[in-house]
């Protein structure tokens, strides 16, 4: 009873939580390419997912006065909780109403340098990665070495990829750039699950960081490549991938992902722990 006495009593959270699940939904159905007939020129799904997050838009103001609390310590830790849950929520609301996660442009030339623009950070962290090793327990650093010595020849051809596709935005380059950045998500992953057995905490701690690094920009060169492919072809850039995205999240680091990702965009580091779940979600949905 009390779940129903609360939707009653709160109707404007009720309100935003069903509007905000239309919009996830809404998102979903569109990346399978689901769309419930056209409206106009465009379709019933992008119909529901704009409506929604305009009345999310309405919804949308700052927090009430908090009532009376019980003992300042309390109060102050209440507002701090509250000051939280709603920047976070903003940031939410922003992301709502973006496309793609990290889509500097709308044309597959602006993704094209987007892509691109990854590469030198790529090149660093996988430098990075190849240092890394010295910080090892001497019993760990070969695990590590053999683990991350595909790195360097799939950061290459990575690279190379993307800037042919830059200079060539063509179907054929596309698929190769479509092969490159699987082969280089299905390596990191591979290297994140042989890091993941170092015993040694210091040296584990160390390995998993490096690799974290390389993942989280490869990832988002993966969704960005996945934004520009038809949904054929990221069906079977997913049934490529072995090691599922399921395999390697209990040592997803997301703190740190958020940092690169929000250093690299120069943007609010929770605005891109939001587009870092929102392209996570793809991914999941998608069969990474």
């Amino acid at each position: 009873m009390n779940f129903i006495s609360n939707i009653w009593n709160q109707p404007r959270t009720t309100a935003a939580g069903l509007l905000i699940a239309a919009v996830s939904v809404a998102g979903v159905l569109a990346q399978q390419g689901v769309s419930l007939g056209k409206v106009g020129t465009g379709t019933v799904v992008s119909l529901i997912s704009a409506l929604a997050t305009a009345l999310l838009g309405l919804l949308a103001k700052d927090p009430e006065t908090a009532s009376v609390q019980v003992g300042v310590a309390a109060s102050q830790r209440d507002c701090r909780s509250a000051s939280q849950q709603a920047k976070l929520g903003a940031w939410a609301m922003i992301a709502l109403l973006l496309p793609l996660p990290w889509m500097q442009g709308c044309s597959e030339r602006g993704i094209a340098q987007d892509i691109v623009n990854w590469t030198p950070s790529l090149q660093s962290a996988v430098v990075t990665v190849d240092s890394t090793a010295a910080l090892l327990a001497p019993a760990d650093a070969p695990i590590f070495a053999a683990a991350t010595v595909g790195f360097d020849a799939a950061t290459n051809l990575l690279v190379a990829q993307a800037k042919d596709y830059l200079a060539n935005p063509s179907a054929g380059v596309l698929l190769q750039l479509q092969t490159a950045v699987v082969t280089m998500q299905q390596q990191v992953d591979a290297a994140t699950l042989q890091a993941a057995r170092i015993v040694d905490a210091a040296s584990q701690q160390h390995a998993l960081a490096a690799i974290q690094s390389v993942a989280t920009i490869v990832s988002a060169i993966l969704s960005l490549v996945q934004s520009i492919s038809s949904q054929a072809a990221v069906t079977r850039m997913a049934s490529s991938s072995t090691i599922k995205l399921a395999a390697v999240e209990p040592y997803l680091n997301r703190s740190l992902s958020a940092k690169i990702v929000a250093a690299h965009y120069a943007e609010p580091v929770d605005l891109a722990r939001v587009q870092l779940a929102q392209a996570e979600l793809a991914q999941v949905n998608a069969g990474f």
